[in-house]
């Protein structure tokens, strides 16, 4: 197989206001490579809803040029047009997914500085500064995780085995990942790590997407079921735990890819550190604790006919929680473009990441 530097990138802008938002489909790999066009906001929604594209920083970057694709049926028309058609658009694309919130943390930084526009610039000028604003939101999301990743490869020692759940890397951000971006850079510092990547079911995001890359990278991965994370952790195979991050409370409690909350009690039975990487984008510090982050249900068929296979009885109950919340007192620190943070969380996640 070849191996590059890089992942792909997982979308990109081609052109100017009138231009078009190009994203890796991720419901086809490891199988197949393809890149889709959204020509319209109807298409970046949908490529949200069915996790053509995923990730919190990912969704939140598309989500900004989701904005200015929505924005298209306004060129050369008046700016009342244009504002309204802003509040249409993002109220639309926040209704693709609740959980994660680089979502809807997007939105309301493209919609304010919409309006910050407002008796400054006139017209198309909104729209080319509205682009602008989310080629700096892509921007800053890589050199967000390169950060994380520097900072992470730290707590990291050559020789050891790490194990991650769901895609937290290139596929889940622009550029560099979040959680795998520790990987990536402790590779890059000369260390060897073995990854174990749980499959991540039901849709198998660590088996499809996290082993993919790493792959992609010639970092040595295994991927396992989701329930043999325990005897790996007895093995002795598993020195640390990795994984981000698609909402974090203001407490600590961090919410992430259904089955990560039963990796962190792993981890603790195991004397294991348990690590999330995530950017600053991730930290809700609206929401006090993970009781009030809003889980999304997921279509059954998902669970009884993965993959267009057929693997329970017809007409059988479903129950689908896309997400699980960790709660704040198993994770040992996050890692953030800020740095290292440890607990208190309440005190020490607000003072190194909170803005206003």
């Amino acid at each position: 197989m070849t191996t590059m530097s890089t992942t792909p990138a997982t979308l990109h802008w081609e052109g100017g206001i009138d231009g078009r938002l190009v994203m890796i489909d991720q419901t086809l790999l490891p199988v197949e490579f393809k890149e889709i066009d959204c020509p319209d906001v109807e298409t970046v929604w949908e490529a949200i809803k069915a996790l053509r594209v995923r990730g919190a920083p990912a969704i939140g970057v598309s989500t900004g040029y989701g904005v200015c694709v929505g924005l298209q049926t306004v060129i050369g028309q008046s700016d009342e047009a244009i504002f309204a058609r802003l509040k249409e658009v993002c109220e639309y694309l926040a209704t693709s997914r609740p959980t994660a919130v680089n979502l809807f943390w997007a939105l309301d930084r493209m919609q304010a500085f919409g309006l910050e526009l407002q008796g400054q610039v006139t017209g198309d000028d909104i729209l080319e500064r509205l682009l602008d604003e989310a080629k700096l939101i892509e921007k800053e999301d890589r050199e967000m995780c390169r950060a994380i990743g520097r900072h992470g490869q730290m707590l990291l020692a050559d020789g050891q085995g790490v194990l991650t759940h769901c895609n937290a890397g290139g596929l889940a951000t622009t550029d560099y990942g979040t959680a795998l971006a520790v990987f990536f850079a402790a590779q890059e510092a000369g260390k060897t790590l073995h990854i174990y990547a749980d499959e991540t079911r039901p849709l198998l995001q660590g088996s499809r997407l996290t082993a993919w890359e790493l792959m992609q990278r010639d970092i040595d991965v295994t991927v396992i079921c989701d329930n043999m994370a325990a005897q790996v952790m007895k093995e002795g195979r598993v020195q640390a735990v990795v994984v981000g991050a698609d909402r974090v409370a203001a407490n600590g409690d961090a919410c992430n890819k259904i089955g990560t909350y039963g990796v962190a009690l792993l981890a603790a039975a195991h004397d294991i550190p348990f690590y999330v990487a995530a950017p600053s984008s991730t930290f809700d510090f609206a929401t006090p604790t993970g009781d009030e982050i809003p889980i999304e249900i997921r279509d059954p068929v998902e669970v009884t006919h993965g993959f267009g296979n057929q693997t329970a009885p017809d007409g059988v109950q479903v129950y689908s929680p896309a997400f699980d919340v960790t709660p704040a007192r198993l994770v040992k620190a996050f890692i953030t473009e800020k740095g290292i943070i440890e607990a208190p969380y309440i005190e020490t996640l607000a003072a190194n990441l909170k803005t206003s």
